[in-house]
């Protein structure tokens, strides 16, 4: 992927196309294929949120968290570390990698098990306990989705996201059949389990390699200096987490937990689609990890692209959040509106340098990540809890706005030491200029009708215009930029041997 055509890494079946162009086509073809899979979980939560109850997305809160947190520790970038790799034997480099995780999988399933009755006593909810341990069932088969990892390295993102996609589709239609027929959070329970073992018999039965147990004592130490900080980081996110949950739950109730986690759900569907771009683009920042004027430019186009969407986005969660409740999931969720909002916004102030840790990862230098994990706990610490225990959930929005400004300046301070050229506020200013015209379009609608009562047509009318006026100010601003991004979907005119960058 140099200026001469030629790519340091042979790993990415290229087929006549530079590694540029190849990694262009994966973000927004396949990127687009799993946007409609992100969209789909979106729109669960909305579905599943008319035949909850509040507090039963409470409860699905808890076990998403507490539980499920404790598998956090587990993700220490064995995936990361296996896309890197370059041996020359790949099937032993999966297979290492394989154990590795069947291994951390293992032992973090045993720990859970066992801390479920601390984890009830500590919530004071003790129904937690059986849906967590069927929960527990999916983890085998979390490990046996391993063989994506081989298309995710090859860069092969149309194989990797069908086989992913199987899990979130028929995890789906468990889920709401389950709803409707009443079983509340079990429904949510039992279609995770169904998603997981139904992906993970397609990807074993798909693999290119055998399932094999192979352990080797230097692939550990390999693998341990990679990930140690991850792990450090990744104990960080879990306390912080924990504390939100905790505090959380003792003084706003399960009722409380539902609202929060309905609207981590809407802001988290813009990172999903950022992780897409990200994910997409990893393998390749791997293969140029000597370039630094490649990895640069990679990060700034990648974070224009993900700007044009996530901006609008959140700031239409904030608009438009009373009119989801009026018109969409019902009055029952009404006092969410505010965090709602309010994570919306938080949502597209994180799309900022949302993917800075890849190319710290990429570059072996994982210590920036924990800590960065480290002060965003400390800031909770110092500041979220005390103004969630002050103010109940006004605090709660006000203290995760302060966590999401030291988070950004902590990724910014890294990222300037990485890239001396990175200037935030003019990328923070070419970002929000699109949406500024818009948001000030419908917050003059309401203002004109502010005497009438509110309607299904108003809201319509002022979302249309909102996407319209940004539309049309994001193909004036980024013109040069969507049509590099265009001209990446047409074919090559001249094939090309080893890929010109």
């Amino acid at each position: 992927m140099d200026g001469q055509g030629n790519h340091p890494d042979s790993r990415v079946a290229l087929r006549g196309r530079s590694l540029r162009r190849h990694a262009a086509r994966g973000t927004i073809i396949n990127g687009a294929f799993n946007v409609a899979m992100t969209t789909l979980g979106l729109m669960r939560g909305f579905i599943l949120a008319g035949f909850l109850a509040t507090s039963d997305y409470g409860v699905w809160g808890v076990l998403s968290v507490a539980v499920a947190g404790l598998f956090w520790f587990k993700d220490v970038g064995v995936p990361d570390k296996y896309v890197q790799q370059n041996e020359d034997d790949q099937e032993l480099a999966f297979q290492k990698a394989f154990t590795l995780e069947a291994a951390m999988t293992a032992i973090f399933t045993l720990i859970v098990a066992a801390a479920l009755p601390l984890i009830a006593l500590g919530y004071g909810q003790w129904k937690i306990v059986a849906p967590a341990l069927v929960t527990l069932i999916a983890c085998p088969a979390v490990v046996l989705q391993t063989p994506v990892w081989v298309h995710y390295r090859s860069m092969e993102f149309g194989r990797q996201r069908t086989l992913l996609s199987i899990d979130p589709v028929l995890g789906f239609v468990v889920m709401l059949v389950l709803a409707i027929s009443g079983f509340g959070y079990w429904a949510l329970v039992l279609g995770t389990v169904a998603g997981s073992w139904a992906s993970a018999i397609v990807c074993v039965a798909k693999s290119p390699y055998p399932i094999r147990l192979r352990y080797d004592r230097g692939t550990l130490r390999e693998y341990y200096r990679f990930s140690w900080p991850l792990f450090l980081g990744q104990a960080a996110r879990f306390i912080n987490v924990q504390v939100y949950l905790l505090t959380g739950t003792r003084v706003l109730g399960l009722a409380g937990v539902g609202y929060v986690t309905l609207a981590s759900q809407i802001s988290n569907y813009t990172n999903k689609v950022d992780q897409i771009l990200a994910s997409t683009l990893y393998p390749a920042v791997c293969a140029v990890r000597d370039r630094r004027d490649l990895l640069f430019e990679s990060f700034v186009k990648s974070n224009r692209l993900a700007l044009i969407w996530g901006i609008p986005f959140g700031v239409g969660i904030a608009l438009f959040a009373r009119d989801l409740v009026s018109f969409g999931i019902g009055e029952h969720w009404r006092p969410a509106v505010p965090i709602i909002s309010v994570f919306g916004l938080i949502a597209a102030v994180n799309h900022l340098a949302y993917n800075w840790d890849d190319y710290f990862r990429a570059l072996n230098d994982t210590k920036p990540i924990a800590i960065w994990g480290w002060a965003n706990l400390a800031t909770t610490l110092v500041a979220t809890l005390p103004l969630l225990l002050l103010f109940g959930m006004t605090g709660f929005a006000v203290g995760m706005a302060i966590n999401t400004i030291v988070s950004l300046a902590v990724r910014v301070h890294f990222l300037t030491r990485l890239f001396p050229g990175f200037e935030m506020l003019r990328h923070a200013a070419r970002a929000i200029a699109p949406t500024i015209p818009a948001a000030d379009a419908v917050l003059i609608m309401r203002l004109l009708s502010m005497h009438h009562h509110r309607t299904l047509a108003m809201a319509i009318a002022e979302i249309a215009s909102f996407v319209l006026i940004t539309v049309v100010a994001t193909a004036a601003l980024e013109r040069s930029l969507m049509r590099e991004v265009l001209g990446y979907l047409r074919p090559a005119a001249v094939p090309q041997v080893s890929g010109a960058a």
